[in-house]
């Protein structure tokens, strides 16, 4: 097989490599808030579904970090390509919009979702109403801001997944 063959295979294998990490990471986050979020707190109540969807985040989340492992040793493949002058530049916004998911992604995931997850915690265990309306309102302000922050990924995944398609369009059209 000639070096440039293996280049578009590996470019192919890369940019599938690419649409099934942004399925998971879009996907699953549509599935979820549209399906399963629903469903938990329809059939198990407040405390079970919240703890339920916690530990569902949990595996989320690590299924997202594993998509942005795969999506960055893919783009640095890409970049390689590239600067050999075998493939198309990966277009800034692309590059951007993956960055800044990422960066998102990890502030949920290491930061604000485990300070969500204790502040949820500490609203069950409360006992007194007052101590419990205290407690609720501590997590719910933190996680509104892990709701918005996943919504603005779910839009910047969709964003990426744009650029890809035109980027494909610019190279079918030439």
């Amino acid at each position: 097989m000639a070096p440039g063959a293996r280049a578009g295979w590996g470019l192919v294998l890369c940019q599938t490599v690419e649409l099934v990490a942004l399925a998971v990471w879009v996907g699953g986050l549509i599935v979820i808030v549209a399906a399963v979020i629903p469903a938990v707190f329809n059939s198990f109540g407040m405390e079970p579904g919240g703890r339920f969807l916690t530990r569902l985040f949990s595996g989320y989340n690590r299924l997202v970090g594993a998509s942005a492992i795969l999506l960055a040793g893919c783009l640095g493949f890409r970049r390689r390509l590239a600067r050999g002058g075998r493939a198309e530049p990966i277009p800034r916004p692309e590059l951007w919009l993956l960055v800044v998911m990422a960066a998102v992604a990890g502030a949920i995931t290491f930061w604000l979702g485990p300070e969500s997850v204790e502040l949820q915690e500490q609203a069950f265990r409360a006992r007194d109403e007052a101590a419990k309306k205290a407690a609720y309102d501590a997590f719910f302000r933190t996680h509104h801001l892990v709701r918005g922050l996943y919504v603005v990924n779910l839009l910047l995944g969709v964003a990426v997944l744009a650029v890809k398609v035109k980027a494909w369009q610019r190279n079918v059209a030439l």
